[in-house]
């Protein structure tokens, strides 16, 4: 009987590449999709120290769907360090102006917030339109 338990090794991790299709998708539920891909949890090869996640590509950003009146209630807010530098913007300004970042701040929540959570987050790629320059490593669909 082995009483070993198996440990991945960095040299042997396999990444796939996953295309998602963003259109009338709801955007919570699409980033925890997204974040369990990334991270890893969908291998059984999955560690928490490690990132064994894979790649993912986004598009059509700008047709995601939101619930209720998020589109008004929602507010992002930031900061710049300086007197009065508070800055508001509501989901739909944000959504109307910049469509990649709304599901990337979506799906960053979702990540570790530690370097392994920024490592991982490098590996989503996110389109506002149905054009992507990924071709060459052959996405396959997200399930």
């Amino acid at each position: 009987m082995n009483a070993k338990t198996y440990s991945v090794r960095e040299s042997e991790i396999e990444r796939r590449w996953y295309v998602v299709d963003a259109t009338d998708e709801t955007l919570g539920r699409l980033a925890s999709r997204i974040a369990r891909v990334l991270e890893g949890k969908h291998k059984p090869t999955y560690q928490p120290n490690l990132d064994s996640g894979d790649h993912v590509v986004v598009l059509n950003a700008a047709k995601i769907a939101v619930t209720s009146d998020k589109l008004e209630s929602k507010l992002y807010s930031r900061h710049s360090g300086y007197p009065q530098g508070f800055k508001q913007e509501t989901l739909g300004h944000l959504l109307a102006r910049r469509p990649e970042e709304v599901i990337r701040r979506a799906v960053k929540g979702m990540l570790p917030h530690n370097r392994l959570g920024t490592q991982q987050l490098r590996k989503l790629k996110i389109y506002a339109g149905s054009d992507h320059p990924h071709q060459a490593q052959r996405p396959e669909p997200l399930a």
